[in-house]
């Protein structure tokens, strides 16, 4: 069976592979002359087509969409409520669901999931551009789409709109989600995307690695201001009565914690192994978990200057393959309010059946067991760099306070020495670095080899990386007891007494204050 459709607006069909050919000369309203812009058959019917026409040579901008379920012989229109002035260039059929159809017109992307009664225009980062192709890749249940002059977009995974109803857009719903694939990823340029190979070299961004979370919010999450902001303009336009905040609403709406929709991962003995916030906007949306635990840190603030291109940020530890469930829920107000159900997954690695078991699991156990050192280390590296201007604010307040006796002063640089000892033992000698001597190897400097290597493997540790763990957790412990002591009890009792002297404050203490007291040292 063959169709062919011509830019006269005829339509031509074989069913003998071309010894006998049909024409058909009237389709519904079509003007005659109108052009075939495309024919596609049905997946799942060999009677049933679908055409359109495009008639802009003759000032006619009207979608012409039709579909036919004998062979072309009857015709029945499901333009349904595609704009009046917005030409069909392309269609496509899912090969699951025949009722979800795509259609590219003139101004963008629309998709119908009840054969073509009701459209809705898809956006999501799709300019406002003429759609001239679409192809679904059925393995991946991508959507090719091919637009004229700004290139090539892909819809990743759109299984999520073959089960939308109008029923279930009346709330919120976490749709089914798609096995994980983990691999480590590749970096042929020596950086992400395209690296450093200049604005001239093209290439296109891969799918998000990990488990891609697709979810849909009927309204979008709105703090209190913003809701009564908007009540307020509307009783502004309809010209009814605006009431003004009194304070305590006023100061609840600046305390109010943000709205969030947080995604909460569990493995398959119940164990919460991650969470992740997403987008709060109504609509359709989607978040994607990488598919490792928490990192040790958190990320650093963005950077006004650019991104680095060399720093990856902080990163836990791959998870183990598995089973794995996800579920969603709004945060508003401090509350938690479920929504949709629990979706079950698989995080599979390529090639797993012939993987050794035992050596994933030691890969996992020993990634985070580095991983837990990592971050005691890089807490306990920012808690003694915090201590720098700390002492120097204590310094400067002992000297300037009359009834300090100089054994505090002596005190504080005793203090600063030991917090150095300290800096020294986690980062090395920064003035010897400096001067290019060789050092041994630091406690961050081993962590941080530890991770570098283990951060893209798939392999069991190293001998070498056990031996740096052993080393730098035994080390650590000893620092880590000696940072305590510092700030918990010494520096503690150093602050008391300059209190006790009437010494001004300093950052990292609380004053105190008796209202009985009668001096004022």
């Amino acid at each position: 069976m063959i169709y062919v459709g011509t830019d006269d607006g005829l339509l031509q069909i074989t069913e003998d592979g071309g010894k006998n050919w049909r024409k058909v000369e009237k389709v519904g309203d079509v003007p005659e002359l109108a052009y075939v812009s495309r024919i596609v058959t049905s997946n799942s019917d060999a009677n049933t087509v679908y055409v359109a026409f495009e008639n802009h040579q003759n000032a006619d901008f009207k979608p012409y969409l039709f579909k036919s379920t004998d062979a072309g012989h009857t015709w029945t229109s499901i333009k349904g409520n595609l704009p009046a002035n917005w030409p069909v260039w392309a269609i496509a059929e899912d090969h699951v669901n025949p009722n979800l159809l795509f259609a590219g017109t003139e101004f963008g992307l629309f998709f119908t999931v009840d054969g073509g009664q009701k459209w809705i225009q898809m956006r999501g980062g799709l300019p406002t551009i003429q759609i001239r192709d679409l192809v679904i890749q059925k393995r991946e249940n991508d959507l090719v789409v091919g637009s004229f002059g700004r290139g090539i977009y892909i819809l990743d995974n759109y299984t999520p709109l073959r089960s939308i109803t109008a029923e279930m857009l009346k709330t919120d719903a976490l749709f089914p989600v798609k096995d994980g694939l983990m691999y480590i990823q590749a970096q042929p340029l020596g950086g992400r995307g395209k690296s450093f190979q200049g604005e001239s070299f093209f290439t296109a961004e891969n799918p998000a690695f990990g488990a891609t979370f697709t979810y849909y919010l009927k309204e979008e999450l709105k703090p209190r201001k913003t809701r009564r902001q908007e009540a307020e303009r509307a009783a502004a336009r309809s010209g009814g009565q605006i009431n003004l905040p009194n304070g305590a609403t006023l100061s609840a709406e600046e305390e109010e914690e943000a709205p969030a929709m947080i995604f909460t991962i569990t493995d398959s003995t119940g164990k919460v192994v991650r969470r992740l916030t997403g987008p709060t906007t109504a609509g359709m949306q989607r978040v994607t978990w990488d598919l490792r635990s928490p990192a040790p840190s958190l990320p650093p603030p963005p950077n006004p200057e650019g991104e680095d291109p060399f720093n990856e940020g902080p990163a836990g530890p791959l998870v183990m393959p598995g089973t794995y469930k996800v579920s969603a829920a709004k945060r508003v107000n401090g509350a938690m309010t479920p929504i949709g159900r629990e979706q079950e997954f698989q995080v599979a690695v390529e090639g797993q059946d012939r993987m050794n078991p035992a050596d994933r699991i030691a890969l996992v156990e020993f990634q985070t067991k580095v991983a837990r050192l990592q971050r005691a280390v890089q807490g306990t590296l920012e808690t003694a760099n915090a201590l720098t201007p700390r002492f120097v604010a204590i310094r400067r307040a002992l000297i300037e306070t009359p009834n300090a006796p100089e054994s505090l002063l002596n005190e504080a640089s005793a203090l600063e020495k030991r917090k150095n000892e300290i800096l020294r033992a986690l980062r090395g000698d920064q003035a010897l670095r400096q001067r290019n001597m060789n050092l041994p190897p630091s406690i961050t400097e081993r962590v941080g080899d530890i991770v570098g290597g283990q951060r893209m493997s798939t392999a069991r540790p190293t001998q070498t990386q056990i031996d740096q763990y052993t080393a730098a957790a035994a080390e650590f412990e000893g620092t880590l007891n000696q940072l305590r002591q510092l700030i918990e009890v010494d520096l503690q009792k150093l602050e008391k007494q300059m209190e006790a002297a009437g010494a001004p404050w300093t950052p990292g203490r609380i004053p105190e204050f008796n209202k009985s007291r009668s001096d004022d040292r």
